[in-house]
C-alpha cells in the first residue's frame, strides 16, 4: 500500500513538474495521503466488534452473578 501511495505521489508531482512553493507541494501530498486514510476509516470491517462487546457484557454478568 505504501508503494502504491509513493507511485501516485511521483506520478502526480511529475504532472505538475514545478511547484510555486513548498506549501503547494505539501498540500498535494496531504490530499493524496488523506484519500487512503478515509478509505480505511470507511472500509467494510471483517470483524464485527458488536458481537465482541455483547460477549463481554454477558461474561461480566455471569461473573457478577457468581460473586
Amino acid at each position: 500500500m505504501l508503494e502504491r501511495l509513493n507511485q501516485e505521489l511521483k506520478r502526480r508531482t511529475q504532472v505538475v513538474r514545478i511547484f510555486p512553493n513548498a506549501a503547494s507541494c505539501l498540500r498535494l501530498m496531504r490530499a493524496l495521503a488523506v484519500e487512503p486514510h478515509e478509505g480505511w476509516l470507511e472500509a467494510t470491517r471483517y470483524l464485527n466488534m458488536e458481537h465482541l462487546k455483547e460477549h463481554k457484557k454477558q461474561a461480566l454478568r455471569v461473573l457478577g452473578e457468581a460473586a
